[in-house]
């Protein structure tokens, strides 16, 4: 059981800053909400977001775990394309990638711009000898704005 301990609750029908003590710490506006980051710093909570990640196994052609991914495609060995189910805004958002195999960790990203739109995301694995493989545990995620 949670205790909620308040010297005062105000309503207002326009608010716009959560405040506590005499900081404000969230700010919003039509579309956008802001929290107070280190010392005065603004950070955007929609921009700081995932907005889509991927917990794979390409081995056996599975998706453990997911959100905004509609499906995963098997390009080739080593290569995977995530397709979203809500498209990102434009091409210039970030993905990353890792691919776990006995216990190292191999980075992977995709290797072409044109290998990332607003609908996809194609990442490589890729050995410690620069091969094209499929790893059993893959992770993605995409961070940026969503159309």
């Amino acid at each position: 059981m949670s205790t909620v301990i308040l010297d005062t609750i105000t309503g207002k029908s326009t608010a716009t800053t959560i405040t506590i003590g005499s900081t404000p710490v969230v700010s919003a506006s039509a579309n956008s909400m802001t929290i107070r980051g280190e010392g005065s710093a603004q950070t955007s909570i929609q921009q700081g977001l995932c907005k889509a990640w991927i917990s794979a196994d390409p081995i056996a052609d599975n998706i453990d775990d997911s959100l905004n991914v509609a499906s995963m495609t098997d390009n080739a060995t080593g290569r995977r394309t995530i397709n979203y189910t809500n498209n990102m805004n434009s091409a210039n958002y970030v993905g990353g990638a890792l691919s776990q195999a006995m216990m190292a960790l191999y980075g992977t990203a995709t290797d072409d711009p044109s290998h990332m739109t607003t609908s996809s995301l194609q990442w490589k694995s890729t050995s410690d000898t620069s091969s094209l493989v499929d790893f059993g545990k893959t992770t993605c995620l995409m961070i940026g704005d969503l159309a």
